[in-house]
């Protein structure tokens, strides 16, 4: 569950509603065309890549697009913009890390003395 800040300036977004005197039914921060975009012309060149042919109207990579961008879109907040989730992915995926089962991390070698007491 999301909160909603009562802080106007986080509450303050960029969107754009649509054209004048249209509004349009759904709300889009100015961040989300150019991401859309990119992430069209990166799923576009992947499948040229795979694949070695392009569609005059590519139908599958726009769908997957959109995808693409609301879930990237759904961790971006006013405290964590679109350049810094994307560089958390990049991270994440670049570097994993190791494999521990419960999360802590134990000595593997932990020596009771009994002549101390």
């Amino acid at each position: 569950m999301r909160l909603r800040s009562d802080d106007d300036i986080y509450r303050a977004r960029l969107l754009f509603l649509g054209p004048r005197g249209f509004t349009l039914p759904f709300h889009l921060p100015y961040v989300a065309y150019p991401l859309f975009i990119a992430v069209l012309f990166l799923v576009i060149g992947a499948r040229f890549l795979i694949t070695g042919t392009m569609d005059i109207f590519p139908a599958i990579e726009i769908a997957l697009s959109i995808v693409i961008t609301s879930l990237v879109l759904r961790q971006v907040s006013p405290d964590r913009p679109v350049r810094t989730v994307l560089r958390t992915a990049a991270t994440d995926w670049r570097r994993d890390r190791d494999n521990l089962s419960s999360g802590a991390r134990v000595r593997p070698r932990i020596r009771i003395r009994k002549g101390v007491l």
